[in-house]
């Protein structure tokens, strides 16, 4: 394990969209910098759906006004790797893939950041840990099953399945759209609320409802999966009654959470609420930990669905801030 001599003005944990943000943030204020990224560059978003369109326009994705140029009205997946990609290249980011952070310690006024292939000192630590490796978990018999799965890509893989899709999201209703055009034998689709989530985008919506008037998708609201075996599935309605269905596979779109035992080891506290949101300033972004901070959707805790890369990219602004701020009363 190398062990650097630099001490760095910022580190940033995680390479998303906002972790890149806070990166061009730092340069433009002649901060030194560097991220540290678990997996490739934008990880969560190369493991998002293949065909995913997004809801936001390209303008409300762009980082330092440069343009996000795309054919479309909407970016793809594809795009927004690419446009995140030219601009770490763009402004030559200092950015180390493929490294996992584990311990960070503070002592005289300093981060020690312990990865499993070095060891780093900083001033100040920007937590920019996204969520979508932590998935809200049903917490039901056979959900460990290998059939079971919290994540989608594409469709082509259960042609002529029975597949079952848990959550009625957008990643849920177009998983099941995908699946249905991509030859599944069988789509069913649960809910536990009476009707869809009200975010579901607007093009998706009509034809979700018309496939399910159809009968293309076999809808189930009201209702909630209880158990999870190696051929079926059960569910239960809030009649009471109960279903048992054939099923080859199930998606169980449920969403994600912060991790909550990084943040712990961390030392970051979490709000005593349901939520469960790390402990933080909403004007500097920092936490209960001084000169440590968090930025985009890990703010939310348990409540993902309200922090996305178009209002968590002014974190990077706020955090920089506060970080050059301390900086010159230091100097």
């Amino acid at each position: 394990m190398r062990d650097t001599n630099l001490i760095y003005d910022v580190l940033v944990v995680g390479a998303g969209p906002i972790g890149i943000a806070c990166g061009v943030e730092a340069k433009k204020s002649n901060l030194s910098h560097i991220i540290i990224e678990k997996g490739c560059l934008t990880d969560a978003i190369y493991q998002f759906p293949t065909n995913l369109v997004f809801f936001s326009t390209a303008d409300l994705l762009e980082l330092d006004n440069i343009p996000f140029v795309i054919s479309g009205s909407k970016p793809t997946r594809s795009d927004i790797l690419n446009y995140y990609k030219r601009i770490t290249g763009h402004f030559d980011l200092n950015v180390n893939l493929f490294e996992r952070v584990g311990q960070i310690e503070q002592s005289d006024g300093l981060f020690y950041v312990e990865t499993d292939k070095a060891k780093y000192r900083a001033r100040h630590v920007v937590l920019a840990i996204g969520f979508y490796d932590h998935p809200k978990m049903l917490n039901i018999p056979g959900e460990n099953l290998p059939k079971v799965s919290h994540y989608y890509t594409e469709a082509h893989y259960f042609y002529n399945m029975n597949v079952a899709v848990i959550g009625g999201g957008n990643s849920g209703v177009e998983a099941a759209l995908e699946l249905y055009r991509g030859g599944a034998r069988k789509v069913s689709f649960i809910h536990r609320q009476p009707g869809l989530n009200s975010s579901i985008k607007y093009w998706v919506l009509p034809d979700f409802q018309n496939r399910v008037k159809a009968g293309s998708i076999e809808a189930f609201f009201d209702s909630n999966v209880t158990e999870i075996k190696e051929h079926t599935i059960v569910i239960q309605h809030k009649s009471g009654k109960t279903t048992e269905i054939e099923n080859d596979y199930v998606l169980a779109m449920t969403g994600y959470h912060t991790d909550f035992d990084f943040l712990a080891k961390t030392g970051v506290k979490t709000e005593d609420t349901p939520q469960r949101k790390p402990v933080h300033d909403p004007e500097t972004m920092e936490t209960n930990v001084s000169g440590m901070y968090i930025a985009g959707v890990a703010t939310g805790g348990m409540n993902t669905n309200r922090i996305f890369i178009e209002n968590g990219r002014i974190h990077a602004r706020r955090i920089v801030d506060h970080i050059a701020q301390k900086t010159k009363k230091g100097s």
